[in-house]
């Protein structure tokens, strides 16, 4: 790495040290915890996570670095300044720069091919698992640590980062284990579906194997200590961050599933009823889930008509109360015993110029149904595609957050 790319690193990392010592930060950090501990009295949080929007924030010209990795740990930085000074939400910011598990995944042994409509476009998969006799093919996933870069990346972030930040490493092995994403891009969306009436058995068996390869890969990271605690700054379930006393924290020795927050989700199932949800996907998370110390559940799903079935996910701490879904139903189901993961509609942010109104009247509506039934709420603003190629629509959109909270108290 070019000593010009160590020095625009080194000056954005004093900017992010200063932040991560304030005692703001510590605020939101006790903040967080007293939120997913259900404390009585912890206020509701916001986070604003502009996914596919920050390239608008941050566009390619814009980098200073030029060597890759540098340019990555630059974004990284260089979000982190944002989200502190312009957006104003309650992400905490870290001390430490975090290298990644630097791995390669075996897969299934079958592969689809993603027909893609263009960069940052929709796909369709062209399924690998055309015919269940190809499942004789098929083979669970084995992890092969990349040690050697492992290393390499950790010697030249203490080299850039050493007296500013820290330096730590922090395994993200998996965002959902849910399942029913892995079966449908083997499978296909049409066919998955129509196996439900025409080959349920078949069914059945490809998604037993996927849970059981999946439980397989669980205990693989456990029982060789690949896993870390993400009881801390560390992003869980489909929005909000981990921190939280109800878990023991690992001071040392191998980090347990008992000792993390687990996520299943089933996004795709969105059509189907209940009934057929229950049956074909539900038995196997629920496997899965009982693996782990607090659980999330939910994404862009609405919940409220699988209610009965998925509160029955042990430790269940954090739900997904999506745009589509009854958010009164899904208030009164949840009251104070669990997290109320707001996800507002993304799409007020998606053009140049932001309908307030619009975006206000549905926080406007959605709190004061959380309210009325005492609900421990955040807020969590994603899935953007774009922010309208205005950026300012990002920070607005929190700034309504916060005046729509203070105005139900």
């Amino acid at each position: 790495m070019e000593e010009r790319d160590k020095r625009i690193l080194r000056e954005l990392a004093h900017k992010v040290a200063e932040l991560a010592h304030t005692e703001e930060n510590a605020e939101k950090a006790r903040a967080w915890q007293a939120h997913n501990d259900l404390k009585k009295g912890a206020r509701p949080m916001i986070l604003c996570d502009p996914e596919n929007g920050w390239n608008e924030i941050f566009p390619a010209k814009s980098f200073e670095c030029e060597d890759g990795l540098a340019r990555f740990w630059e974004f990284m930085l260089r979000r982190d300044i944002h989200s502190a000074t312009v957006l104003k939400d309650d992400k905490v910011i870290d001390d430490t720069v975090y290298v990644a598990n630097y791995h390669t995944n075996t897969g299934w042994g079958l592969a689809s091919h993603h027909m893609v409509s263009g960069e940052n476009g929709s796909y369709k998969a062209e399924a690998a698992l055309d015919d269940y006799s190809k499942m004789a093919k098929m083979h669970y996933p084995e992890i092969r640590m990349d040690y050697e870069t492992i290393g390499k990346v950790t010697e030249m972030a203490h080299d850039v980062f050493d007296g500013i930040l820290k330096v730590g490493y922090k395994a993200n092995w998996w965002w959902s284990l849910g399942l029913s994403n892995v079966a449908i891009d083997l499978r296909g969306l049409e066919n998955f579906m129509l196996d439900m009436y025409d080959n349920p058995d078949e069914l059945h068996a490809l998604m037993n194997f996927l849970c059981e390869g999946t439980l397989r890969m669980l205990d693989y990271l456990e029982e060789n200590g690949l896993l870390s605690q993400n009881t801390g700054n560390t992003y869980v379930g489909s929005g909000g961050f981990g921190f939280t006393e109800s878990l023991a924290p690992k001071a040392e020795g191998k980090v347990l599933l008992k000792d993390m927050w687990g996520f299943t989700e089933s996004q795709e199932t969105v059509s189907v009823s209940p009934a057929m949800f229950e049956e074909f996907v539900f038995p196997y998370q629920l496997k899965i889930a009982g693996r782990f110390g607090l659980n999330c559940y939910g994404c862009c799903e609405p919940l409220d008509n699988r209610w009965d079935i998925v509160k029955r996910i042990p430790n269940l701490r954090r739900v997904s109360v999506s745009h589509w879904a009854d958010s009164k139903k899904m208030a009164e189901n949840l009251q104070d015993r669990y997290i109320f993961s707001l996800k507002p509609s993304p799409s007020y942010l998606a053009t140049p110029q932001m309908n307030e109104e619009a975006a206000r009247e549905e926080l406007r509506t959605k709190i004061g149904h959380a309210r009325a039934e005492g609900c421990h709420l955040e807020i969590i603003m994603k899935d953007n595609h774009t922010l309208g190629h205005n950026p300012r629509n990002a920070s607005r959109w929190v700034e309504i957050a916060r005046e729509e909270l203070t105005g139900a108290e």
